[in-house]
């Protein structure tokens, strides 16, 4: 078993000690059909499904471990977040807990005692289409635990662990290829600092055979986050009509995922909004709002108004960093705003505003251009869930209105109201999008404050001309670091020092079109550096190479470590790819000096902008 590094301080919990609890399942109703964990337990697991799940949010169900279990790698860094001591990983009980091999924390001694682990239920809509009752259908989660020096909660939850009632017509597991390709992501965007759910193991199921276009292993990512509740949990029980189940959903999201009402935004003042339009390389909004509008607000908007603000920011940070999801779905977007679910994702290699990961958005509605455009389309079903808790005003706790809802002759008025928040909403989501977008791009380049002009100056050219060019979009930035200004006094200077963007294969010639344009931005950059950081070139590029990885986890690096892992039994290359992927601003970590600046250099021709499918 290979342990990731990443973190120098400890966890100092076992699993036994590590406090554990069921809140979700606790507040919530389950399925009607297997209402406690004995009933579940006991009924033969064929009984469970695939079905319909009615006015309930979760059934349990346990893990249905396949093969022999080998943990091929554990990440330091989230047993670290989780509370657990470092050797922990190494115990009999851990390997039952990350291959489904036992529940731990449930005797069917005592039934009533203990946590049974459960699938949620929800709904979504895929590819712009109502899709119906889709649910976890191979992700089970087993408990929640609270790591004590940080006071975080988080679901522990195992992907590809059997089937469950969601899995619909699925086999309710997993393939190596994809739990590879999760593992690492999930903690690659953690350890940039974009908010992402977290793999803590990835367990190969020796012996298993899955069948997906071709014969492949099985494997289990033990996974975890703060909530896993999507919007397509909203979604199923809007279209159900089932009022009662999503006001409980909704109370819970605030009471127990974003911690009270008391910590949500507080309300806009009333003012009139501003029009906005959106830059088509980024799907940046680029303008800024005032106020409101006068319509009422209650605690629900500012439940959904918290959930536009974290959605926004992670997005814009998707966009800085060049990430996609590559489906966005509505069952793939996290109500906490973490990137979630991880399928055909990838990052840019040449800067390509119209590129997607999935070799089946033929209509690239998931691009990297729209990304924010479908969030934001996304928000707006979950505004449909959340409006009529949010158009009733300050009549949403009438006797009434809780039973029976809205009375038809104040239909019209409720739906107006309701309108009117969304499209606000909508403005403050461009906000806070672009205000984070800026933030980020600001840091990037080196920058300590922000002008007006830096947008179409610095920010709109450098994409632009790495568009035009074919540019790799990360190496970019991480060069750029590394640049000294002494380099850029003359125009000569600056013309020589536009190669860093370049492949060493394919260099522009003396006075080409490409490294004027670029000299001419390098003159505006180097300005603007030395207006915010005059002569401390040494401090600027040490703040750069903070927040420009060196190393990211492209599509031929995943492919490539699948093969090895996969194919040829390499097992020690997951964990000398994972000390790059843990520590993404180091120049050098330690392991095959050779290796390691493959792995941070040029795209090896014919494999960049690489896609692949749903599929896992």
């Amino acid at each position: 078993m290979a342990h990731l590094n990443g973190s120098q301080s400890k966890g100092e919990h076992t699993l036994q000690s590590l406090p554990k609890s069921s809140v979700f399942t606790q507040n919530l109703p389950p399925d009607a059909a297997f209402p406690t964990p004995k009933d579940s337990h006991d009924a033969p697991r064929q009984t469970l499904g695939p079905r319909m799940v009615k006015e309930a949010l979760y059934t349990y169900v346990r893990p249905d471990a396949q093969g022999e279990a080998e943990i091929l790698g554990v990440s330091q860094r989230a047993l670290q977040d989780l509370g657990l001591k470092e050797e922990e990983a190494q115990t009999e009980a851990f390997k039952q807990l990350v291959s489904g091999g036992k529940i731990l924390t449930w005797d069917a001694e005592k039934p009533d005692e203990g946590i049974y682990p459960w699938a949620q239920c929800y709904g979504g809509y895929q590819f712009g289409q109502w899709a119906g009752q889709l649910g976890d259908g191979r992700a089970i989660s087993l408990f929640e635990s609270t790591n004590p020096s940080t006071g975080t909660r988080y679901e522990i939850q195992l992907k590809g662990a059997g089937r469950t009632p969601y899995s619909r017509f699925a086999d309710g597991r997993a393939v190596l290829r994809s739990s590879i390709r999760e593992f690492v992501v999930s903690e690659y965007l953690n350890a940039i600092g974009i908010p992402s759910t977290r793999a803590l193991a990835l367990t190969l199921n020796n012996g298993t055979k899955i069948m997906r276009e071709r014969v492949e292993p099985g494997a289990i990512v033990t996974r975890f986050a703060q909530s896993w509740i999507r919007f397509g949990t909203f979604d199923l029980q809007r279209m159900r009509g089932d009022r009662e189940t999503l006001r409980k959903l909704t109370d819970y999201t605030a009471e127990h995922v974003y911690g009270g009402w008391d910590k949500l935004p507080s309300k806009l003042p009333a003012g009139e909004a501003k029009t906005t339009h959106t830059d088509v390389k980024t799907g940046v909004a680029k303008d800024t709002i005032e106020g409101s509008g006068p319509e009422e607000e209650n605690r629900y908007t500012r439940l959904y108004r918290a959930v536009v603000r974290n959605n926004a920011a992670t997005v814009a940070k998707w966009q800085a960093y060049g990430f996609m999801n590559g489906v966005l779905n509505t069952d793939n977007t996290s109500i906490l705003g973490l990137s979630i679910d991880f399928g055909p994702f990838a990052f840019l290699d040449t800067f390509d505003p119209t590129y997607t990961p999935n070799h089946d958005d033929h209509m690239l509605r998931y691009s990297y251009r729209n990304q924010p455009t479908i969030i934001w389309w996304n928000l707006v079903r979950l505004g449909e869930a959340f409006g009529e808790l949010m158009g009733a005003g300050s009549n949403v706790d009438n006797a009434e209105f809780v039973e029976k809802g809205v009375s038809e002759a104040d239909a019209s008025d409720l739906v107006k109201r309701a309108e009117g928040i969304i499209e606000r909403a909508g403005e403050e989501y461009k906000a806070v999008f672009l205000s984070e977008y800026k933030r980020l791009m600001t840091a990037r380049l080196g920058l300590k404050s922000q002008q007006n002009s830096d947008f179409d100056t610095l920010f709109s050219e450098l994409l632009d001309f790495l568009e035009a060019y074919e540019l790799d979009f990360h190496h970019a930035f991480r060069r750029l670091s590394n640049l000294s200004l002494s380099k850029l006094h003359s125009d000569e200077g600056r013309q020589n020092s536009a190669d860093i963007f370049f492949r060493n294969d394919n260099l522009p010639k003396d006075g080409a079109d490409s490294r004027v344009r670029i000299a001419k931005w390098l003159e505006k950059w180097s300005a603007r550096v030395k207006e915010d950081w005059g002569e401390d070139d040494h401090g600027r590029q040490e703040a750069m190479r903070a927040v420009n990885p060196s190393f990211v986890p492209r599509s031929w690096i995943l492919d490539e470590l699948i093969d090895r892992v996969e194919k040829k039994g390499e097992r020690e290359i997951l964990s000398q790819v994972m000390q790059l992927n843990l520590n993404p601003f180091s120049e050098e970590w330690g392991w095959n000096a050779e290796e390691e600046q493959r792995f941070i250099g040029d795209v090896p021709k014919y494999k960049g902008m690489m896609q692949c499918s749903c599929s896992s």
